[in-house]
């Protein structure tokens, strides 16, 4: 199977059962194959069954697993704590200034300092849950020992990242210690000392992981080759130097498919490769690229990442989602293909509300899959309608990725919300065309038709969920609070209503919910910052200017640099995934787009959508596998059915590129 999945899906924790006693088990890193029911937590594949080689359970590893154990809650707590603070620190902003109309001058300085240090320890908490996203091409097609390998090498290659950051970090907050922050009058090292934190506490998981494997030669094999390549780099440095940009082939095409196909989560891949760049053929210090990373990360605008993901929990939590679905329910489940309609339209409502195609589908999925395989769909045509809708959703406010696009080049989020709505629509149209064409002889003989009354009931019980996306629209385009703040008025509306009007509201969740939260945003934010640096040195280096040129330049004008784009993000929506390829390519063009006379929004929706059929199109989009892992199908059965779908969100697609009207005709 290819894909993407999570680091530690394939080195994952097994426990060893000792004969005849009560002991505690110990964990010990092994290397699993697919099961086909299991999940990560943000809905990617997390194989976790058939070890391939097990771990002697030595002395060493049982310290090392105690270490881990007892450290684990010292990182996962307060990170879980900084996702509740900045919710609460953002939400009394909102309240000050919009009710009692004295704003909180230091609410927003205060909400970054706490935003980098939840990015770094929820990047470590995702190091140690082998969260950090990463390609399993290469890994699951070859041997059990080369899997092994590769696998030990990915931890490796992580471990390498942070140590050689670790001294430009220290470095770099040192320097920070002569600036201080104008509200609160701290000096700025209180805030860049996260940075340095992060890398230390990865590195310390690093090491305790590979201490655990209880295979001191796999280990020492795998360090061998790391320093290898690293000491043959550096010994090239003066010959790199010379070769000008074709530096940029080695480092930021060669050096990051070598390390994405051999499963380096793409954080570190885009990491050492923009180390490797500057270090060698460069003379900029390494302080400057932990500032690129800083900027990356820590922008405030992404601060609605972390709490739009902790929303979509909580709509599930509250049942909020399930009502949604059910209201969809009454309506449609007696046509003809009636719940293959209601997901497509329970996608669309639930993505208004989360930001994250994962949560979104995690939250519907459960609810109808049962009752659809009642009525004879098959499996295998649920999961790829299932996936087709995230593409669909892609555009859908308070989408993470239109957040993204608005950090990196500007563009008003408040537009994109706007202009997010109809591209959806047209979209949504074409699938449930092929919705149509495929059930339109479903037999619904044993189908009751809902009554008026419980149509009426479904409304009432659903109507403060189906309230809650329009109430987030709404406030931020009528300016009561920012895309970023938004998210709080959303947790606290959903909080309010599953305690007095759905009275589901589950107080022991709430920390798991929290670390989750800590955990997926860390590592969306790190591969936010990496690729930020690299999108930097691609910057310095003169590529932007050069590509700008040529696009600019190409016959056919804005036509022709719309089948490009349209077909670049496809291949980097598959192979890179939304967000990086976004903060990668979106600073170079969008003024291109600009240039050409492609509206900033209309251009955004068109790479958005075609990023999103790439993401969800197997045999590599990693959505497909988060669908197939929450559907709990196999990635094989929904091979076939996908084609149409995606057939029809290309089709879709195109429509929304030729007619801009569909995303500007809103503004």
């Amino acid at each position: 199977m290819q894909g993407f999945d999570r680091l530690g899906g394939r080195i994952a924790l097994a426990r060893s059962h000792a004969e005849g006693s009560g002991a505690a088990a110990t964990p010990a890193e092994t290397v699993a194959s697919p099961a086909p029911d299991s999940r990560a937590h943000d809905g990617h594949l997390h194989p976790s069954a058939g070890a391939l080689f097990a771990a002697p359970q030595d002395a060493l590893a049982r310290g090392a697993a105690a270490v881990e154990r007892a450290l684990a809650p010292l990182v996962e707590i307060p990170a879980a704590l900084l996702v509740a603070a900045e919710v609460v620190i953002l939400f009394a902003g909102v309240v000050s200034r919009y009710v009692f109309h004295a704003p909180l001058i230091w609410s927003d300085e205060l909400a970054s300092i706490l935003f980098l240090w939840l990015a770094m320890l929820g990047a470590a908490v995702a190091f140690r849950r082998g969260e950090h996203m990463r390609m399993n091409a290469l890994a699951g097609m070859v041997g059990r020992e080369a899997r092994a390998f590769l696998e030990v090498s990915a931890v490796v290659a992580g471990l390498a990242f942070c140590v050689l950051l670790l001294s430009p970090a220290l470095e770099y907050a040192q320097e920070e210690a002569f600036i201080r922050t104008p509200a609160l009058d701290l000096q700025n090292s209180w805030r860049a000392a996260a940075l340095v934190t992060g890398l230390s506490l990865m590195v310390a998981f690093a090491v305790l992981r590979l201490a655990q494997l209880g295979r001191p030669l796999l280990v020492l094999k795998a360090l061998v080759v790391a320093c290898l390549i690293i000491a043959a780099f550096w010994m090239l440095g003066p010959t790199l130097k010379g070769l000008g940009n074709y530096n940029l082939l080695i480092f930021f095409v060669g050096v990051v498919a070598f390390c994405v196909l051999a499963g380096v989560p793409i954080a570190f891949a885009f990491g050492l490769a923009t180390f490797g760049y500057l270090a060698l053929t460069t003379r900029t210090p390494m302080l400057t690229m932990v500032g690129r990373l800083d900027e990356g990360m820590s922008h405030l605008i992404l601060l609605a990442v972390p709490l739009f993901v902790f929303l979509g929990q909580l709509i599930e939590m509250t049942g909020m989602a399930k009502a949604m679905v059910s209201f969809l329910a009454s309506l449609l489940g007696h046509v003809r293909g009636g719940l293959h309609y209601v997901l497509v339209g329970a996608m669309y409502l639930v993505s208004g509300i989360s930001g994250a195609k994962a949560a979104d589908m995690a939250a519907v999925a459960p609810v109808l899959f049962p009752e659809m395989k009642q009525r004879g769909a098959k499996e295998g045509d649920l999961v790829a309608l299932l996936a087709a809708t995230g593409a669909q959703t892609e555009t859908i406010p308070p989408s993470i990725v239109l957040i993204t696009i608005g950090s990196v080049t500007g563009v008003s989020i408040a537009a994109l919300f706007t202009g997010g709505l109809l591209p959806a629509v047209v979209l949504g149209a074409a699938l449930c065309f092929v919705v149509w064409r495929r059930y339109r002889g479903e037999d619904l003989s044993q189908v009751a038709k809902a009554s008026r009354g419980e149509i009426g009931r479904a409304f009432l019980v659903a109507l403060p969920a189906v309230a809650l996306p329009f109430v987030i629209r709404a406030a931020v385009i009528e300016g009561v609070a920012t895309a970023t703040e938004v998210s709080t008025i959303g947790i606290a509306y959903s909080t309010l209503a599953g305690l007095f009007i759905y009275h589901r509201f589950d107080w022991k969740r709430l920390r798991p919910m929290l670390v989750d939260t800590a955990s997926l945003s860390g590592a969306i934010l790190l591969i936010i910052g990496t690729a930020t640096a690299m999108a930097w040195g691609l910057t310095q280096s003169g590529f932007s200017r050069a590509l700008a040129d040529t696009m600019t330049h190409m016959p056919g004008g804005a036509l022709t640099f719309m089948a490009v784009s349209v077909v670049a993000f496809i291949v980097l929506g598959s192979l890179l995934e939304g967000i990086p390829a976004i903060v990668l390519f979106g600073p170079l063009l969008f003024p291109i787009a600009r240039a050409v006379g492609v509206h900033e929004v209309h251009y955004a929706m068109v790479v958005i959508l075609a990023m999103g059929i790439g993401l969800f199109a197997p045999p590599f989009g990693v959505g497909y596998y988060a669908a197939c892992a929450i559907g709990r199908v196999d990635p094989v059965a929904g091979m076939r059915p996908i084609l149409a779908y995606l057939v029809a969100l290309f089709l879709g697609l195109v429509i929304v590129a030729a007619v801009p009207w569909i995303s500007t005709g809103f503004l």
